[in-house]
């Protein structure tokens, strides 16, 4: 089973841009679509961003979408996530996600074979 660790959380401001990585281990990387999730406290995690297998195809939430970037890099087993013009409202734990299924049943947190440990991205105003 593939295992992820995601790094690259932090404390930026308001406006401000980080960018998240995880590395994947243990499984068959290109076989995977990967996605990113967030869990805010008191909030239930929710579906950030994901992308296919081999790149060609993304889907974001609402609340991010043309802020955020995911891309892959299947050589190096890597997924990241581009997060700019950050908000408060996006500080959560950000978790890397492994699926053999499709975008749109994995952004409903369904089909999710393995979840990193999560990194916090902290947003001050």
């Amino acid at each position: 089973q593939v295992q992820l660790v995601e790094s690259g959380g932090g404390l930026v401001q308001t406006g401000g841009s980080l960018r998240l990585s995880c590395a994947a281990s243990g499984g068959t990387f290109s076989g995977y679509a990967m996605g990113w999730f967030r869990q805010a406290p008191g909030k239930e995690r929710e579906f950030v961003g994901g992308i296919t297998w081999n790149g060609a195809v993304t889907q974001y939430a609402e609340s991010v979408k043309g802020r955020f970037t995911i891309s892959r890099d299947n050589a190096k087993n890597t997924v990241s996530l581009q997060m700019n013009s950050l908000k408060p409202e996006d500080a959560a734990v950000y978790y890397c996600a492994a699926a053999a299924v499709a975008l749109a049943t994995m952004r409903k947190g369904t089909g999710v074979l393995s979840w990193g440990q999560g990194t916090q991205v902290t947003v001050s105003s």
